[in-house]
């Protein structure tokens, strides 16, 4: 409230009048109580339609087999595929499949080949061998003559060149192609008989050693590179072929 008084000689007798004022707005609420303000508005950015395509592709990825590689115009390797390998498979338009291993192949597989219409040629090479004794004068002192510690992993793998043989007359038949060899791992097994392979394109050794040598990695075998070596692929040169390498070109 606020009073206000006139000087007498100008207004006469003393007067006294009462202004009313307004009172002032209340501050805000969040004010009194110390509150913070209320956060901004969160904004959500638009995501770009190229990135939602991006991450729906990814859901149908590809995934190849073990150590899987092209060898020659329809021939690939690999190790065992699995069902997760199918799907890129697929995209081969394979008409066959060479095993490599012993073991009854598996249901799924199976199924897979039998929906899709790829034919099953199994060698079954047995992927090591063990020596049940060892000779008293080359066994450690440590080591009883009949311990079962000392049967020790055959330094040598005999590989059959027989079964390698057989395999090879599947390989060369064009009416296979596109077919894929495989072993366990696509390293051993499959190694060799790759290496015959580049031994009937004419390859040189050193270059037959270090394809085998790129798969096989720490696990190469002497015992691989001597079989391949030594493997004879005269009776086999009769086979028609339709690698790449194999054709002659007249300038």
């Amino acid at each position: 409230m606020k009073v206000e008084h006139q000087n007498e000689a100008a207004t006469g007798p003393q007067m006294c009048r009462t202004i009313e004022v307004a009172p002032p707005p209340p501050p805000p609420a969040f004010a009194h109580r110390h509150l913070p303000p209320p956060p901004p508005e969160k904004v959500v950015a638009a995501v770009p339609a190229a990135v939602e395509d991006r991450d729906r592709e990814g859901d149908d990825l590809f995934i190849p087999p073990l150590n899987f590689a092209m060898v020659d115009n329809g021939i690939f390797r690999s190790g065992f595929p699995d069902s997760a390998n199918f799907s890129f498979l697929q995209t081969l338009g394979l008409r066959s499949i060479i095993c490599l291993c012993p073991e009854p192949y598996p249901e799924t597989n199976m199924e897979f080949l039998k929906s899709n219409g790829i034919r099953l040629f199994q060698f079954g090479i047995e992927g090591y061998k063990y020596i049940d004794l060892l000779p008293s004068a080359q066994m450690d002192s440590s080591c009883s003559s009949y311990a079962p510690a000392c049967v020790l992993p055959e330094p040598f793998v005999n590989i059959p060149e027989d079964t390698i043989r057989e395999a090879l007359k599947v390989v060369l038949d064009v009416r296979n192609h596109p077919v894929l060899i495989h072993c366990k791992r696509g390293k051993h097994r499959t190694g060799c008989l790759v290496g015959c392979i580049r031994k009937l394109q004419r390859w040189c050794l050193s270059s037959v050693f270090d394809e085998y040598q790129r798969f096989a990695a720490a696990k190469a075998r002497v015992s691989d590179q001597r079989f391949m070596e030594l493997f004879d692929v005269s009776s086999l040169k009769h086979q028609p072929m339709s690698f790449s390498c194999s054709k002659k070109y007249n300038n």
